[in-house]
Formats: structure tokens, C-alpha cells, sequence
């Protein structure tokens, strides 16, 4: 009988050491959150500088449960980036498993947020309640990912946060445009 190991107890050192599962530094490897980028109107400002002092209100109340968070930010984030319409679909904690034939080991999981266009895995998101840091969440999605299945390798962008100079929310919704236009309209240059 196989093991089953939640993928929210999995580390980052254990999809290394078993899949590969590797953080590639490489820059050319997941330029899409910095390439290109398209413009937010002014009232997508509006909307997004709401959705920033609905999040600090709430913050004063805590707990700041995962719920609320995907509730409060995530969801008109999505909503903005087009991706609540075709030819994308949405998947609310699809469940995600994992079989290591040798090991005899079963990886389950569960993404918080999963946007597809056909088959194709656009964004996987994993939110948090707002007291965790961003690495407790790393190893559950990327775990998840493996299920799908993509190549062991994996690149970072840099931090976004709500409340850095600058309001990362519009940087953030450019992102999943520009993600949205990519899928949509295709470059040609192996890029989404």
C-alpha cells in the first residue's frame, strides 16, 4: 500500500532530492512578469487602490483567513485580468495527486485557484492566511505543479506585496494580463 504525504507537509528539498524539482536563476527562464507589460487604466487604479484599503481594513480583525484573502485580493484580481471569461475557466481547489511508483509513495494536494485555457495550466495560485510567509506556501504548489506534469524547474519573480512603495497590485494585474494576451495571442518565439 502506498504512503500518501499531504503535499502541504511536502518540502522544497524533498521535490529536489525526488523529482529534481529545481529553482533556476536564469532570467530568460519566466520573463513573462517582466516583459512587455501592458498599461492599467485609471480605473483599474481605482478599483485596485480599493481592494488595497479593503485588505488593510480587514487586516485590524484578525485572523486574515485564506478565505477572505482569495476573497478580498484575488478575486477581483482575476476578475480584471479577464480571467473569469473564455476561453479561460477557473478551478476552485481542484485536487491534484502524484504517484511515486518506486517510492510507493502518493503526493495529494490541493491548489486554492487553478485558471486554464483547454488543458493548459495559465496560473496555479496558493494563498495563505496573511501571518504566513510567502516560502509556506512554495513547496505545496509546486508539488501540485508536478501533477500536471511540467519540467522540474521552476523561476521566481520578485516579491509583491500589498503594501510595498509603488502599489504592487497594479504590477501584479499587468502580470496576469500580459499572462491573458500570451495564452490568447501566442509570440511564436517558444514564450508564451
Amino acid at each position: 500500500m502506498a504512503s500518501i504525504l499531504q503535499a502541504k507537509n511536502v518540502t522544497l528539498r524533498e521535490l529536489g532530492d525526488r523529482f529534481g524539482f529545481l529553482l533556476t536563476e536564469d532570467a530568460s527562464f519566466f520573463p513573462e512578469w517582466q516583459l512587455d507589460l501592458p498599461e492599467v487604466t485609471p480605473a483599474e487604479q481605482q478599483r485596485l487602490d480599493r481592494v488595497k484599503s479593503s485588505f488593510s481594513n480587514l487586516l485590524e480583525y484578525p485572523p486574515l483567513l485564506e478565505n477572505t484573502v482569495k476573497m478580498v485580493v484575488l478575486s477581483p484580481l482575476l476578475d480584471m485580468a479577464d480571467f473569469y471569461l473564455p476561453p479561460f475557466h477557473i478551478k476552485s481547489e481542484p485536487s491534484t495527486e502524484l504517484t511515486l511508483e518506486d517510492e510507493g509513495m502518493l503526493i495529494r494536494g490541493q491548489l486554492d485557484v487553478l485558471v486554464l485555457r483547454d488543458l493548459i495550466w495559465v496560473v496555479a495560485i496558493e494563498s495563505k492566511n496573511a501571518e504566513f510567509s510567502l516560502e509556506a506556501g512554495r513547496a505545496q504548489l509546486l508539488s501540485s505543479m508536478l501533477a500536471n506534469p511540467p519540467a522540474p524547474r521552476y523561476g521566481l519573480s520578485r516579491v509583491f506585496d500589498l503594501f510595498n512603495p509603488g502599489h504592487d497590485l497594479y504590477e501584479v494585474l499587468k502580470i496576469l494580463k500580459s499572462l491573458k494576451e500570451r495564452i490568447i495571442r501566442p509570440t511564436g518565439n517558444g514564450t508564451l
